[in-house]
Formats: C-alpha cells, structure tokens, sequence
C-alpha cells in the first residue's frame, strides 16, 4: 500500500509556500459502488483502494481513491463539486469528522491505464458543505495537488 498511498506527499500552496500532505489512514479495498458517489461510479470499474490525507496544518483534509478498471476512462477534470469518491473518516485525527457532507470539492483524473484518481477534499473542523459555498482555492489545489501525485506516482 505504501507504494500507492505515501506517508507523505509534498505540495505548495497558492501563496507559494511549502505543504505536506499526511497520511491519516488506508481503507481496506471497496466495491466501486461503495467507493464512489452514485453519478461517479467508473464503467467498468473492478475495485476502489481508498486512503486519506490531512495538510500539515491539519486545516484541510482529502480522501484520494484509486479505481481499477476494465479499460481506460478518458473524460473531464473535475471542478467544484463534482461527483467523486466518497471521504472516509478516521478517528482519532485530523479525519474523524471527514465525510460525504463534509466534502467541498473534488478532482477526477482518468488516464489511459486501467485505472483512476480521484479525490473528495473539505476541511479537518468537520463543517458541512452548504450549495453556493465558495471553494477556497486552497482546498481546490489539496484536491488537485494529491491527485496528480498519486496519479504520477502510479504512472511510474
């Protein structure tokens, strides 16, 4: 698991400045109807590895899942809040209170191997998504940042 979910990933904030993405734990493997919102279940879609990071400030946290797929999906980024993976919490940390009405933004990223990333972010404090928030853009780059990690990572 280490290989697709680091302890740590590097990222920088919009200021510039340095951040870490920590790993706060790692679900065991899902179903993908489990794994996903209804409208982001991947055709074809075998199995979900899903883990979740917390921002070395433990101000934002993300759940990143890997789909294993049948055949490549080719598709469009995700923006705001798209339908996506679904957050896993874990106690005892920054993710505890991480979950589907805490999330605010997400990334899909599909690519031309057999899998995908995705990623549902919101922040550690637990607060609940309400329609028409704006999405800091700080989160939106956690999402975005994480993901393409991941998906490098994986492509290596």
């Amino acid at each position: 698991m280490a290989r697709i979910f680091p302890g740590s990933v590097p990222g920088v904030s919009p200021s510039g400045a340095r951040v870490t993405y920590v790993l706060a734990g790692v679900a065991p493997a899902a179903s993908c109807r489990e794994a996903f919102q209804p409208a982001a279940v991947p055709p074809g879609c075998r199995t979900t590895l899903r883990a979740t990071y917390a921002d070395s400030t433990q101000t934002f946290v993300a759940t990143v899942g890997v789909a294993v797929l049948d055949r490549p999906r080719v598709g469009p980024h995700g923006a705001g809040r798209p339908a996506t993976v679904r957050p896993v919490a874990f106690p005892g940390g920054p993710a505890e209170r991480f979950g589907e009405r805490q999330y605010v933004t997400g990334v899909v990223v599909p690519c031309l191997e057999r899998y995908l990333v995705a990623t549902a972010a919101g922040y550690a404090d637990g607060r609940a998504y309400q329609p028409g928030d704006l999405v800091v853009p700080r989160l939106r780059d956690a999402a975005w940042q994480l993901a393409a990690a991941l998906h490098r990572s994986l492509s290596v």
